[in-house]
C-alpha cells in the first residue's frame, strides 16, 4: 500500500532523536528517506543498551530508512550532499544554526540548489533570538522550558521525565511542520523553511500553568500526582500495587463517593463544588486512599470499572508493552533485518483506514545502503562507490 507521501523524498541529515524521529514519521507515511551518518556511525549508535551489539537507541528512530554514511568534512562529500539536495524534497537537518552555512549548505545555497526544496531546520532554541546559537539536549529543553519546574512533589526538588519527552514532541512538531509545508508545496509550487525549535515545543505544552501566569499572573506550584484543576485526583496505594484514580469533576465525584461507600462525603457542601474540592483535597484524598488501601488493584478496578470512573492501574513497562490494548492496537510492531533478525519495534500512533503508516524496511546498519544510495539513486558507478570507500570519504 502507497502512504499519502508516497513520492516525496526525503534526505536526513539529523541525529540523535528529535531529527530522525521527524523523518521516521515522513518514512512510515510513505516518504523515501536517505539518512546520512559519518562513518561508523553517528554518536547515538555507541549508546547502550546493545542488541546483537547495535544499539536499540537508534532503532527507534531510523525504520524505514536507507542507510548510507559520508564525511561531510571530506573534500569529496559537499558535492555528493549538493546532488543528494537536488534529489530531495524535503532536507531534515538538527544542528547548531550556522552549521549548515559552514558546510556550504545554507538555505539559500539549498534554494540555488532546487528552488523548492523545503529545509527543515531543528534546533534547540530556534533560528533566530539571543540564544539560538547555544546548544541543547532533552534535558536542558526541559530544564530552560519551566517543564522541570513544574515536575515533581510540591515540597520536592524539580524532576526530569521518565522520558525524551522534549525531543519527542519537536520531532512530532516537525514532521507537522513538514506535512504542512508540502501541502503549501503542491498549492504553490514554493519550498521554504521550517524553523522548529525544542525550546518552543516545550513551552507551547505547558497548558493551564502557562495561561494562568500569562492571563491571571498566578504561578501554580509543582502539584506531583495531583491534577491541576479538581479533586480528589492522585495515585492510590492498594495491596499490591498502585492505581490512579481521576474523579474530580462534579459528576464524577459523587460516583466515586458511592462506590468506596463514603455517601457521608456528599452531605458537605464544601465539598460540593470544583473549588471546594480543591481546598479540601488532601482530606478527600485520604478517604479514597483508606478505601483502595485494603483492596488489590484488580479489586478496585472492578468496583470503578462498574462505576464508570475513570482509573488505571500504574502500569510498569513490561506490563504495557504486553498489554492486550496495546496488542489490539499494533502498537507492536517486527520488523525483519538482514543482519539482525527480527526486530520489535513501537508502533506508529496515527491509525488510518485508508493510508495508514507502515514498516517497509528495518532500521539500517550505518552504511548498509550505500550502494543503494551512490550507485542507484545518484547514479555513481561501481568503480566510483568504491573509489569513495578507499578515500574514507563513506
Amino acid at each position: 500500500m502507497n502512504g499519502p507521501l508516497d513520492g516525496v523524498k526525503v534526505l536526513d541529515l539529523s541525529r540523535f532523536i528529535a531529527g530522525p524521529s521527524c523523518a521516521q514519521t515522513l518514512a512510515d507515511f510513505g516518504a523515501e528517506v536517505v539518512k546520512i551518518e559519518r562513518p561508523g556511525g553517528e554518536d547515538a549508535r555507541h549508546h547502550e543498551p546493545f542488541y546483537q551489539g547495535e544499539s536499540v537507541y537508534t532503532m527507534l528512530y531510523n525504520r524505514n530508512k536507507y542507510g548510507a554514511t559520508l564525511d561531510t568534512r571530506h573534500p569529496k562529500a559537499l558535492p555528493i550532499l549538493e546532488r543528494l539536495v537536488r534529489w530531495a524534497d524535503v532536507v531534515v537537518e538538527n544542528y547548531r544554526p550556522g552549521t549548515m552555512e559552514k558546510m556550504g549548505l545554507g538555505y539559500e545555497r539549498l534554494r540555488e540548489l532546487k528552488q523548492d526544496i523545503i529545509l527543515v531546520s531543528i534546533s534547540g532554541f530556534g533560528q533566530t533570538g539571543p540564544l539560538s546559537k547555544r546548544a541543547l539536549f532533552d534535558a536542558i529543553a526541559q530544564a530552560s522550558s519551566g517543564l522541570m519546574s513544574i515536575t515533581g512533589d510540591e515540597h520536592g526538588s524539580p524532576t526530569l521525565t521518565g522520558t525524551y519527552i522534549a525531543d519527542y514532541v519537536t520531532g512530532y512538531q516537525a514532521a507537522i511542520g513538514t506535512f504542512a509545508a508540502l501541502m503549501h508545496k503542491m498549492r504553490t509550487g514554493e519550498g521554504q523553511l521550517v524553523d522548529v525549535a525544542s525550546l518552543d515545543s516545550m513551552f507551547a505544552t505547558l497548558g493551564t500553568r502557562l495561561i494562568s501566569w500569562l492571563m491571571l499572573g498566578m504561578d501554580m506550584p509543582r502539584s506531583g500526582s495531583r491534577d491541576l484543576l479538581t479533586a480528589p485526583v492522585n495515585v492510590y496505594e492498594c495491596a499490591d500495587g498502585d492505581t490512579y484514580i481521576q474523579a474530580g469533576t462534579n459528576s464524577l465525584f459523587p460516583k466515586l463517593c458511592r462506590a468506596i461507600g463514603r455517601e457521608d462525603l456528599l452531605g458537605n457542601d464544601e465539598y460540593a463544588t470544583v473549588p471546594g474540592r480543591m481546598a479540601n483535597a488532601g482530606v478527600l484524598e485520604k478517604a479514597v486512599a483508606d478505601w483502595a488501601r485494603e483492596l488489590t488493584c484488580e479489586q478496585v478496578a472492578a468496583v470503578l470499572e462498574q462505576a464508570g470512573i475513570p482509573f488505571a492501574k500504574v502500569a510498569t513497562v513490561p506490563e504495557v508493552a504486553a498489554s492486550p490494548q496495546i496488542a489490539a492496537r499494533d502498537m507492536v510492531v517486527a520488523a525483519e533485518h538482514p543482519a539482525l533478525g527480527t526486530l520489535r519495534l513501537p508502533g506508529n500512533p496515527v491509525k488510518m483506514d485508508k493510508s495508514p503508516p507502515t514498516i517497509r524496511k528495518s532500521p539500517p546498519l550505518a552504511g548498509e545502503d550505500n550502494d543503494h544510495v551512490y550507485g542507484t539513486i545518484l547514479g555513481m558507478t561501481a568503480e566510483q562507490v568504491r573509489e569513495l570507500r578507499e578515500d574514507r570519504a563513506i
